[in-house]
């Protein structure tokens, strides 16, 4: 009977000591952790719990000596029941003046990291994009020293150049994502956009692949300054191609002159020769000079049906189209001659010009 009692009683007092450990743990994980204003913690790959916990103790959010100790134990204990040290998700994770551990772990074990977002816009060229994403926070580079076949070769596509092959759109990336991730993720919905609206494309269009059309909708971008007008801007190429004129087409001189183009484009730029310049080649430039959007994209597919051969920029973002030379170069006059010295949204009109050579934009 004595043994029974004692050995009730030993029971009893593990079962108190116990619940007494474990509302200790409890309150420790609750308690909020000493943070002055909002901080991140980074999980890196290959990192731990009680790596995590060094960094939070050293950056003194555990509170005081006696405090960290009873946390980190705390944490230590509270893995052992629950495992959850192996079901943490690599990333930045922001921490709040609230926030206690138990959130902490729980944010940990959900995988809540910080996002981080990169917006490649319409009408970048590929200098502009890789700019931007060595610009871009906690994105790891490593397109440095790599030229653009190099970086072509490593997304699969060795004989392209990268011109016009990203889609124009928001990514978003966590810590430990590379520029290639996001341009592998911008190819693969350009492509995507590609096969998609291809097979549904106007008839009789002069494009031989869906790669021409790419060509086509990247200057329809450059060229348009209201969205309103893709479709006629299009329409205006269209019917130049298919009459036999060149394009004669500024962004497409620009593009050709690269780092040589500082804001300005002179009469001697119109006629020097580049694999470009629309105003000497015939047809269109051998790869896209920009990146399009999928609105773009979608006009050089659905062109408008237009008797309009020229278009000059108003000065407000739209044009005035005109279908014959001399309605053109009234515009001209109407639109750009008149205005101050500096102002410029394409060069000027020759001086000698003939229906099949003349500019197309002024």
């Amino acid at each position: 009977m004595i043994r029974t009692k004692t050995i009730s009683l030993a029971v009893l007092f593990v079962f108190v000591a116990a619940a007494a450990g474990l509302f200790w743990l409890s309150g420790s994980l609750h308690k909020p952790l000493v943070l002055q204003g909002e901080e991140i913690i980074e999980i890196r790959p290959g990192g731990s719990l009680a790596g995590v916990m060094a960094r939070l103790n050293e950056r003194g959010m555990l509170g005081d000596r006696n405090d960290a100790l009873l946390r980190r134990i705390s944490v230590r204990g509270y893995s052992l029941l629950t495992d959850v040290s192996k079901r943490l998700h690599v990333g930045e994770y922001r921490l709040r003046e609230d926030d206690t551990l138990i959130t902490l772990l729980n944010r940990f074990e959900r995988g809540d990291v910080i996002q981080r977002s990169f917006t490649l816009i319409e009408g970048w060229n590929i200098r502009d994009l890789r700019r931007a994403l060595a610009n871009a926070p906690e994105l790891e580079s490593l397109l440095s020293g790599l030229s653009d076949q190099q970086l072509m070769e490593k997304l699969g596509l060795p004989d392209e150049h990268p011109e016009g092959w990203f889609a124009a759109d928001t990514y978003f990336y966590t810590a430990g994502e590379s520029d290639i991730d996001i341009l592998t993720r911008a190819l693969k919905r350009q492509q995507n956009v590609l096969q998609r609206l291809w097979p549904e494309r106007a008839a009789d269009l002069p494009y031989d692949k869906p790669y021409d059309a790419l060509i086509m909708a990247s200057i329809v971008e450059k060229e348009t300054g209201d969205p309103s007008e893709r479709e006629e801007i299009a329409g205006v190429f269209i019917e130049r191609l298919e009459r036999g004129m060149r394009l004669q087409t500024d962004p497409t001189v620009i593009y050709g002159m690269g780092e040589a183009y500082t804001g300005n484009i002179r009469r001697t730029d119109l006629q020097r020769p580049t694999p470009y310049n629309t105003y000497v080649i015939r047809g269109m430039p051998p790869t896209p000079i920009a990146m399009p959007g999928e609105a773009a994209i979608y006009a050089a597919l659905h062109p408008a049906q237009t008797d309009a051969l020229y278009f000059v920029a108003r000065g407000d973002g739209t044009h005035q189209f005109s279908r014959t030379l001399d309605e053109h170069i009234n515009a001209v006059r109407k639109y750009q001659l008149k205005r101050r010295e500096n102002y410029r949204s394409a060069p000027p009109v020759p001086s000698s010009v003939t229906p099949t050579e003349s500019s197309n934009a002024e």
